[in-house]
């Protein structure tokens, strides 16, 4: 079996610091992501966390540091951002999906647009993918015909049709109804499963202990604390990151 640690590095980011005016969002933020691991990222509302994943994918520009995603620098030149966003798959809070458009067309877009498929070739994939995700069956309905959780689902397999080798969640949970929390956690469960490389924003302590590798707290702008799953959780370090958790597990 190969060591993580032997695995190829997926994201480098090095010292990455960023600011909102004079609000310091990150601040000398180091982190090492293997091909395959399974990153939870945690913290309270404020503290960097989706500002972190956003500049690893290029959406917020970084003021200072590196970011390097299987090769390719984050540097703001159209072409590396292009050239990252066929590597990085990103899932938001919310959905944006096109309402006027199906399911299947929602999922086709972005593979005809950006990879210039042919519409039997994206139809394909797209609708593989919406299998994968449990919702090859809502095909033809638009999403206003969805529930929360349906939608959600459509938008990961929107950002799988693009077969990207690293996925971002951005709190993917955090606008749904409880009820349908779990069926948009098990389908990240399979992704974790096949061995896809994930860094997930997300206050969902139960999938983090199942599925982590590795769980990282963050605190105004920095990483306090990172360690694998079973120690963060019954052995934090530090003070912040034992509130933290009180208040969440509780």
């Amino acid at each position: 079996m190969t060591l993580q640690g032997e695995r190829p590095i997926a994201v480098q980011v090095s010292r990455l610091s960023k600011r909102f005016g004079t609000f310091q969002a990150l601040n000398g933020i180091d982190l090492t992501v293997r091909k395959g691991e399974k990153i939870v990222v945690c913290g309270p509302s404020g503290s960097g966390k989706s500002t972190l994943i956003r500049c690893i994918n290029g959406l917020e520009p970084h003021d200072a540091g590196r970011i390097v995603v299987n090769g390719i620098e984050v540097n703001g030149k159209a072409q590396n951002i292009l050239d990252v966003r066929r590597e990085v798959g990103m899932v938001f809070q919310q959905f944006n999906l096109f309402p006027h458009l199906t399911i299947l067309q929602n999922c086709m877009l972005a593979p005809r647009l950006t990879l210039e498929l042919g519409k039997a070739q994206a139809e394909a994939l797209a609708r593989r993918f919406l299998e994968r995700v449990h919702i090859g069956a809502q095909a033809d309905k638009y999403p206003s015909q969805l529930s929360g959780g349906q939608q959600q689902r459509v938008a990961i397999a929107r950002a799988l049709c693009m077969e990207p080798r690293i996925m971002l969640f951005d709190e993917p949970t955090s606008s749904l109804d409880p009820e349908m929390i779990g069926e948009v956690l098990q389908v990240m469960e399979d992704l974790a499963a096949d061995g896809m490389t994930m860094i997930c924003v997300t206050h969902e302590m139960g999938f983090a202990r199942k599925v982590a590798d590795r769980c990282i707290f963050m605190d105004q702008g920095e990483i306090v604390e990172t360690g694998p799953a079973a120690a963060f959780f019954e052995n934090p370090a530090s003070d912040r990151l034992r509130t933290f958790l009180a208040q969440v597990l509780h």
